[in-house]
């Protein structure tokens, strides 16, 4: 079954990442069936079978890798949620999950992709994103933007299904606003124009992926959907060059907000609030993460890592001291 090599997948990913034997992403998982009515069922069982198999034959105990046979950095993604109902079965499920298969309480934990207009303007006038995530009960820890689903649900002809169009933008912006604060993460859409057919074709679809990757980064979308292994480069080449692209500037402005005495930057120039301090403190700490920038030009520049991560996440230290979990990616309490 697929579910079963998903989770033989998801082991190997994981003990490739802890030997350091193989190349390995940090987060790994499965996308399994939506709950509407005729496809709840196999969803569930498809989930089942996939967190089973993981649990009791993926070997990460056995390997001391996971203390409870799942691994870090494990993705759940609940598909095209059309009601805030559908999120509570999710928590039921996974509380069924924990028990069955000896987890800690919430221990299990779930991104949504928002596919439905429904889930950004309710038939009462408002966001239902804020009773989503209170349904959720701390247990969501992204929302993904839909390309087509979305577009397509409100008539958008497929020509013209974009991550630039207006509709998409108005979806994602209500998104960004309602999980503001929250620690719960942003994914921005696919393209589905792939880099295939000849070189020029390729060179241009490669440019148009590119500008969408770039487009999302400068809005406060750090994650993205790839429909094909040759989006890859684009994507990792895009995040290094706008992480590259303004480190001295952060750099320049996050030691003199610090009040350091570096030679060379002597006044300043742009009057940073702590706000805007924290902002630009998370690029870099991304940066870092991303593999653009290193700790030791962090240091060249005059910067202490440790602090730099502490200005990003004011609040990480005291909720790890605590036994919160915290976002993989910015270190923020969901």
């Amino acid at each position: 079954a697929d579910a079963v090599r998903a989770a033989h997948t998801v082991a190997a990913f994981a003990r490739n990442r802890a030997s350091g034997a193989a190349p390995a992403p940090a987060f790994a998982g499965i996308r399994f069936k939506c709950f509407e009515a005729a496809t709840r069922a196999r969803g569930l069982r498809t989930l089942d079978l996939f967190l089973s198999t993981l649990v009791r034959e993926g070997g990460l105990t056995e390997a001391g890798i996971s203390e409870d046979g799942l691994p870090e950095g494990l993705v759940l993604t609940l598909p095209k949620v059309s009601a805030v109902e559908q999120v509570a079965v999710m928590v039921e499920a996974c509380e069924a999950f924990e028990d069955a298969l000896g987890l800690p309480a919430g221990r299990l934990r779930f991104e949504i992709q928002m596919e439905t207009p429904a889930m950004i303007l309710g038939p009462d006038g408002t966001c239902p994103i804020p009773a989503m995530l209170r349904a959720a009960e701390g247990r969501v820890s992204a929302l993904h933007y839909g390309t087509y689903d979305y577009s397509a649900s409100l008539g958008i002809s497929g020509q013209f299904q974009s991550l630039e169009h207006p509709a998409a933008d108005h979806a994602k912006n209500v998104m960004q606003v309602a999980v503001a604060g929250t620690g719960v993460r942003l994914s921005d859409g696919s393209t589905n124009r792939l880099p295939v057919g000849d070189a020029a074709q390729r060179r241009e679809t490669w440019a148009l992926h590119a500008s969408l990757v770039r487009r999302s980064l400068e809005r406060g979308f750090y994650q993205g959907w790839d429909l094909h292994a040759h989006q890859l480069p684009t994507r990792f080449l895009t995040n290094y060059a706008f992480y590259r692209g303004a480190f001295d500037d952060a750099a320049r402005r996050l030691v003199v907000y610090a009040g350091r005495s570096v030679p060379g930057i002597e006044t300043a120039d742009v009057a940073d609030e702590p706000a805007t301090a924290r902002a630009l403190a998370r690029y870099v700490v991304r940066g870092v993460l991303c593999g653009a920038v290193s700790e030791d030009e962090l240091r060249e520049k005059g910067l202490v890592p440790e602090t730099v991560r502490a200005v990003a996440n004011p609040g990480a230290a005291a909720s790890s001291s605590a036994g919160e979990r915290t976002s993989p990616e910015t270190g923020e309490t969901p």
